[in-house]
């Protein structure tokens, strides 16, 4: 294994012919030093400070090939495309090549030509991979993502398990494991696995004090979400989902709201998925919608938001997903809609997994959830999660901003406290809640806590309320995990001296977020109305009467109240806004719309009121799937019963996407179809009866008519009607 001795000159012209830079970042001189020492080197820095070049630099100075284990296919055609571009020989080994691309790779890495080769975790196991690497010049291996080495990280993966075994036969080199995120738990365990407890530690702080962070409830997320990104027109950003159906119906939403999206999921094609990355970063495109597949080594700097639609399996893959924003020490928003809803969905993808993995990840999804419903500072939380003191408040988070209502809380932190020190520091928080509650289960009674002076002393608050006191506990360094045991709280020396004089401490009241959330935020087609502006309500339905008297019409004909109560929340201001709201339609715009617009527009003005373009939500899915072959189908005459067989649909099926075609202001002609089920009186009458009624409700007219006409009858005279005067 080759040393090289005299490179410091060699490095930082490197430094700028390769990578554009005059000097190095945080930690990046001393890690790279370490590296081309030949000694283990274990990098703890976190997404955005600068990992990769950690071990590029040292694999172009130094002799030989630089082996770089890497888990994800994107991450390695990114890093290999970004050093290739810059003259660097760099190739990757993975599922992806054919067999005469592996051949040629192998070869260019064996006659010394390749710096960088990428290898797959599954890639580097292969029995002819690891005879080939045998015969290569290898300067040293460079494992990524080394979290995923540890059944307690959040991402972990078997087959890195088999690394250090692998790298044994191959041969002699020194080790750089590098990660973003790492629990003091995790670190050991990484250490432990690759027998490099002894490597030197280079860990960078884990703040990132351009980021803002914020949680907000998931309700009328899509609402919230267009105003977000309206607001911040042009800019780039990362929107996460846990579903690649949710991706794409995301990416969907977005784009008929005129952002310029595009989804980025495993499932795409992969053509389409690489050709939506890359209009991303060339900023032909302003949001990537993702699964959590998208940005492990995307270096787009200038990502200004990163959005969670819902809510992450654990703080670590949080923390990573938000790091990919304000790269370039700019500021970044990082907000996450919550809904518990979320977890209890997480919590289910869990059951088929091992006992073992079960378990970690319910203990992830409670770190989450705590984070999400707690209302401490939360730059404090994310650091004291990765093992990092962080003593004042941030001010530059959602918590800090707005802070929740707080309460004496010396009393409850000494029975926290006092919990812990009676049980032994054996326990975690569940076991220590149930016993400061006075919960006499199997559990508690079985290790005799039944009996300990804290019992049942804090029998008359909740559960809820007693986790949150333990978190805050933790937060204030009065108790600390176990980091040979996981879930289990010891106390501190600060812990044990509070006990022996305890003193006034502040405590914050959690977040009170609904139970379950909102399942589906409703779309243009379902919006929710409840907050709608009851004044403009008013004067809108005082406009629409005066217009139905003028032309002699009922009033509900012009616009039902549904569409009125939307342009109340929208506030529409132009005609294209307008043919939005439900049950109007570019037909109705233009044959009614314009004194409701200028009313609209009038009252705006007056009341200084946010206008529609920045709270309006188009809908991703007409909910009539089948309107143009309905409409074609009409105009050729094609009776109702055929066209509903046609499309394998029932008959009240097909009248109600007829109903939702003409309520959205679309003109139908079904007199052919009428004259063969009803005469001419009985329309008549009907028709008679819509003329003079004040509702188009179905109920109403059936009472009205006394039963003499079927349900389907009056349905299909209400379609005629409403297509004569209202469209």
């Amino acid at each position: 294994m080759e040393v090289v001795e005299d490179y410091s000159v060699q490095l930082n012209e490197s430094l700028k012919e390769v990578f554009g830079y005059n000097t190095f970042r945080g930690k990046q001189e001393a890690v790279i030093n370490n590296i081309m020492q030949g000694r283990n080197t274990f990098v703890i820095m976190p997404t955005g400070a600068g990992k990769s070049l950690c071990y590029q630099l040292p694999a172009i100075v130094r002799e030989g090939v630089a082996i770089v284990i890497s888990p994800l296919i994107a991450l390695m055609k990114n890093q290999v495309d970004q050093m290739n571009a810059v003259g660097v020989n760099a190739q990757f080994l993975n599922s992806t090549l054919s067999k005469s691309e592996i051949n040629r790779v192998k070869k260019e890495t064996l006659n010394g030509s390749v710096k960088l080769l990428y290898v797959a975790p599954e890639s580097i196991t292969k029995e002819e991979n690891v005879a080939f690497l045998k015969e290569a010049n290898i300067s040293f291996a460079a494992i990524d993502e080394a979290h995923c080495i540890s059944e307690w990280g959040h991402d972990f993966r078997p087959e890195y398990r088999k690394i250090k075994s692998i790298l044994a036969q191959i041969g002699d080199m020194s080790i750089i494991a590098l990660t973003a995120t790492a629990t003091p738990k995790v670190q050991l365990d990484i250490q432990k696995n690759l027998q490099m407890e002894d490597a030197d530690l280079f860990k960078s702080s884990f703040n990132r004090p351009n980021l803002y962070y914020e949680v907000r409830p998931k309700k009328e997320a899509k609402k919230q979400l267009i105003k977000f990104i309206k607001s911040r027109k042009g800019k780039s950003g990362i929107i996460y989902c846990l579903s690649r159906k949710k991706v794409e119906e995301i990416a969907e939403f977005l784009v008929v709201n005129d952002v310029k999206a595009a989804p980025y999921h495993a499932g795409l094609d992969p053509g389409i998925r690489m050709k939506n990355q890359d209009d991303f970063l060339n900023e032909e495109t302003d949001v990537i919608v993702a699964t959590i597949a998208f940005g492990m080594g995307i270096d787009k700097p200038d990502v200004r938001f990163v959005i969670h639609y819902d809510a992450p399996k654990s703080i670590e893959g949080y923390y990573q997903e938000t790091g990919r924003g304000g790269r370039d020490g700019l500021e970044g928003s990082c907000l996450m809609f919550y809904s518990y809803n979320d977890i209890l969905k997480l919590e289910k993808f869990n059951k088929d997994k091992s006992v073992t993995e079960r378990d970690n990840a319910r203990l992830l999804l409670e770190e989450m959830t705590a984070y999400a419903e707690s209302a401490i500072c939360r730059r404090k939380q994310l650091l004291h999660y990765f093992g990092e003191s962080y003593e004042k408040d941030c001010g530059f988070c959602d918590n800090c901003v707005h802070p929740r209502e707080q309460y004496d809380g010396q009393e409850f932190v000494v029975s926290v406290v006092k919990a812990a020190f009676q049980t032994d520091q054996r326990f975690g928080m569940n076991h220590l809640v149930d016993v400061i509650r006075g919960v006499e289960n199997a559990h508690v009674k079985s290790y005799g806590h039944n009996k300990t002076e804290v019992f049942g002393a804090g029998g008359k608050e909740t559960d809820g309320f007693w986790k949150s006191v333990v978190r805050q506990t933790l937060l204030m360094e009065y108790l600390e995990k176990d980091i040979d045991s996981v879930g289990v709280l010891k106390l501190t020396e600060k812990g044990a001296s509070f006990i022996e004089d305890p003193y006034p401490v502040k405590l914050s009241k959690d977040h009170e977020y609904d139970t379950e959330g909102e399942e589906e935020e409703p779309g243009r087609d379902t919006i929710n109305t409840n907050a709608y502006d009851s004044t403009l309500f008013e004067m809108l339905k005082g406009l629409r009467k005066t217009i139905g008297k003028r032309k002699n019409l009922p009033p509900y004909v012009i616009f039902q109240d549904p569409s009125l109560e939307e342009m109340a929340t929208t506030y529409p201001t132009t005609r294209e806004e307008l043919a939005q709201v439900n049950g109007v339609g570019m037909g109705k715009v233009i044959k009614f719309g314009e004194p409701f617009l200028d009313l609209i527009i009038k009252f705006i003005e007056e009341n200084e009121i946010e206008t529609a373009s920045n709270v309006l939500i188009k809908s991703a899915i007409d909910k009539s799937k089948n309107k143009i072959f309905i409409i074609q189908q009409i105009d050729k005459k094609i009776d109702l019963e055929e066209i509903a067989e046609t499309k394998t649909m029932t008959y009240d099926q097909l009248l109600d996407e007829i109903e939702h075609i003409c309520y959205s202001g679309t003109k139908l002609n079904l007199d052919y179809y009428i004259s063969h089920v009803l005469d001419r009186d009985k329309q008549e009458d009907i028709y008679d009866y819509f003329m003079s009624a004040e509702t188009d409700d179905l109920d109403a007219a059936m009472d009205e008519l006394e039963d003499e006409y079927s349900e389907d009858e009056i349905r299909l005279m209400r379609i005629k009607f409403l297509s004569e005067h209202a469209n």
